[in-house]
């Protein structure tokens, strides 16, 4: 494995509370598929960490309670025909997704007024379009 997971700042993954779980992988690898467990699951309990100041934990729970089972998210990886480097994109894909769920909410947006010249103009061209429209109809033709 290539080292701690970072997370955001400082924060990074312990490896610790990493729990790998290993199985069979469907998909290329010929014979060698048949006996080699390739395939990862990583999970980490969210609920029970330390590792995370207790607003990005709690950010992360409630931004992930669909995700979590009994306060566990698991990743599951299984693209690659090695073990290793399915462990790395299983690694890099739960600190990937721990990082967006303890992101902290984005700023709310501030309202801001159309200024009266270009209301005006859109108005006056409305208008303009109107006028061309009404002279095209047959009413003053005869």
């Amino acid at each position: 494995m290539s080292g701690p997971y970072v997370i955001r700042g400082s924060v990074s993954l312990p490896e610790a509370e990493l729990m790998w779980r290993f199985s069979r992988s469907s998909g290329p690898g010929g014979q060698h598929v048949n006996t080699s467990d390739s395939q990862v699951e990583l999970r980490f309990d969210l609920a029970a960490t330390e590792a995370l100041p207790p607003v990005w934990k709690e950010r992360a729970l409630e931004r992930l309670a669909a995700r979590l089972v009994n306060g566990v998210v698991s990743v599951r990886a299984s693209e690659h025909r090695s073990q290793w480097r399915n462990r790395e994109t299983a690694a890099v894909r739960l600190a990937s997704l721990l990082a967006e769920a303890t992101a902290p909410p984005p700023r709310p947006r501030r309202p801001t007024r159309i200024p009266r010249g270009i209301n005006e103009r859109r108005l006056r061209q409305k208008k303009q379009r109107s006028d061309t429209k009404r002279g095209r109809s047959g009413d003053g033709w005869q």
